[in-house]
């Protein structure tokens, strides 16, 4: 909400209070997407998960099985929990779509949770079953259990924990998808891979510090193939021997991965305000996702230790490259920007990277205190993965598509994908001949 001092306002003419005011109402809420609203809901053991999209446009062809791969890929990956031999994610689409394509009216979507035959009276929206299992007292340290449990008072973390989990991932996973569907029809591709988990990463100077997009997608495949999404193949063995260790350990691993961004057109995002700012976007949403603890764009941390000459990617012009996304024959030979100049792309692929944590939930618990008796205990244990690194790397996909397909319709806009494409291509033409 916005509050405005009418005193503070009283010299300023009557039009251009006018204008304040118009301004003020219209910003009510903008720091949410502008263009591409979506919502998740939904408990971990509940009967499902629940998505809502509004913004895409009319005919794009989506079906089910589009959604479900990527689904797919998120339960995969090495460490992860027993949750996933119980799961095999399926979005069944409810509105929004229509013979297979896109009507233009929100999408909902539903996944299933089979694990909620276990819990249906735990988890029953029924005061008959209340207390029918014991209630949660033990927060884990790292977990948003003790925070959430005294900020919406409850007094037992299932509460919290249900929604907080990692679970509801799955949906903005599937969300994701349709937006990922959405860009490809614009030949914006976008992929993943790992590069640490623990202490081991990749050491290949040939395979790691890639910034072309023909490099990027042969990094991608090679992750694809891979158990920790790694493409490095000696790096690959010792994560998954780390692993190993771990769960013998009763520990758990976080690590690093990146995600790109390919054929985005120059001038996604504005300078213009601090939340059009496309980078600002994307370290939000990346950011959103459980466990993540940071985010860097570029070479990111790197740009602070080195000299401006060094970091700074080189304007060149070539005038075979017009009609490429750089622009008019503008080119750079580096991407130490990760794609990204002023809050705007500039053509280069955009690159990014994160740091997971370690799951909090460990099966050699933590010291914790008891909410109620207040006595030291050890933290409570929930099934949980080892590492999930590699999946969080696939919801990061998803989190980059959602973010890009509304700056992508912030700029393009249209109501169907047909008047999309026109905007896109008279945009493309334009730049060709800038």
């Amino acid at each position: 909400m916005y509050f405005v001092n009418n005193d503070a306002l009283a010299f300023l003419g009557e039009s251009v209070q006018n204008i304040m005011y118009t301004f003020i109402n219209k910003r009510k809420g903008f720091v949410k997407m502008s263009n591409l609203r979506y919502f998740t809901a939904g408990e971990s053991h509940g009967k499902a998960l629940v998505g809502f999209m509004e913004g895409i446009p009319s005919g794009l062809s989506i079906s089910s099985a589009d959604i479900d791969t990527d689904l797919k890929r998120r339960q995969g990956g090495y460490g992860r929990g027993g949750r996933m031999k119980i799961e095999a994610d399926h979005a069944e689409i409810i509105s929004g779509v229509r013979w297979g394509k896109t009507i233009g009216s929100p999408i909902t979507l539903i996944i299933e949770n089979r694990d909620f035959k276990n819990w249906e009276k735990g988890m029953s929206s029924l005061a008959a079953f209340e207390g029918s299992i014991p209630a949660v007292t033990k927060p884990r340290p790292g977990h948003a259990d003790l925070s959430g449990a005294i900020k919406y008072q409850h007094h037992d973390i299932r509460n919290i924990l249900e929604r907080s989990s990692a679970r509801e991932t799955a949906m903005r996973v599937a969300l994701g998808a349709i937006a990922r569907k959405f860009l490809f029809e614009f030949n914006i591709k976008i992929g993943s891979y790992v590069i640490q988990i623990g202490k081991e990463k990749i050491q290949n100077s040939k395979i790691k510090n890639q910034t072309s997009a023909g490099k990027l997608l042969e990094m991608f495949d090679l992750a694809e193939k891979s158990s920790v999404r790694c493409p490095d193949k000696t790096a690959s063995e010792k994560m998954m021997a780390l692993i190993d260790k771990a769960i013998k350990n009763g520990n758990s691993l976080g690590g690093i991965f990146e995600v790109f961004i390919t054929g985005l057109p120059v001038g996604l995002g504005s300078y213009i305000q601090w939340d059009r700012k496309l980078d600002a976007r994307l370290a939000r949403s990346i950011m959103s996702i459980q466990a993540i603890k940071a985010v860097e764009i570029g070479d990111g941390f790197e740009m602070g230790r080195r000299f401006g000459s060094e970091v700074m990617d080189e304007i060149f012009y070539r005038k075979e490259q017009r009609g490429k996304l750089a622009g008019a024959g503008f080119y750079r030979k580096t991407n130490h920007a990760g794609g990204i100049e002023g809050g705007m792309s500039n053509g280069m692929p955009v690159i990014l990277r994160a740091a997971m944590k370690p799951i909090p939930t460990q099966r050699k618990p933590l010291n914790s205190i008891d909410i109620i008796t207040k006595k030291p205990v050890e933290a409570a244990y929930e099934r949980s993965d080892i590492c999930a690194v590699p999946a969080a790397a696939v919801i990061a996909e998803a989190m980059a598509a959602l973010t890009v397909a509304d700056a992508f319709l912030e700029k393009f806009g249209g109501d169907s994908i047909n008047e999309t494409k026109r905007n896109y291509e008279s945009y493309i033409n334009y730049t060709s001949d800038f």
